[in-house]
């Protein structure tokens, strides 16, 4: 009787790439949070919905790229690097948004969920482009 075989050869960079996602996660949330000028994890803990759809979409957003970042690399270092442009990609349209297109400063906070939707929507379609050009 034939015994499948298993490997775990690459289980060490397995745990080394996703490490350092959960880091990079980590900190891209940080930088998110201190960029708002609203106490975002406070919005969603009384129940703001509008706050947790901007944040789960703005880390999606940046977890697509990261995750592409992560398949084309060739060595930890340089995911980190591609990693770090996502999170300024990201963090970016943030501010574009929050500058330009609708009033997320007033409007999140307020609980308006139709902008906590565009701000998501907008995060999580640059997050898709910007895997996208990551495929080098």
């Amino acid at each position: 009787m034939d015994f499948v075989k298993f490997s775990l050869s690459g289980f060490d960079e397995f745990l080394i790439y996703a490490g350092l996602a959960v880091v990079f996660i980590y900190a891209y949330m940080i930088a998110y949070l201190w960029l708002t000028p609203y106490n975002e994890l406070k919005l969603i803990k009384d129940g703001n919905v509008a706050a947790a759809v901007s944040l789960s979409g703005s880390v999606l957003g940046f977890t697509f790229p990261l995750a592409s970042a992560i398949s084309h690399s060739v060595h930890p270092w340089d995911m980190m690097l591609w990693a770090v442009i996502a999170a300024l990609v990201q963090l970016i349209v943030y501010l574009a948004v929050r500058y330009t297109l609708i009033n997320v400063t007033r409007r999140i906070p307020d609980g308006q969920v139709a902008a906590g939707i565009v701000l998501a929507a907008i995060s999580v379609s640059a997050g898709i482009l910007n895997a996208a050009c990551m495929t080098y």
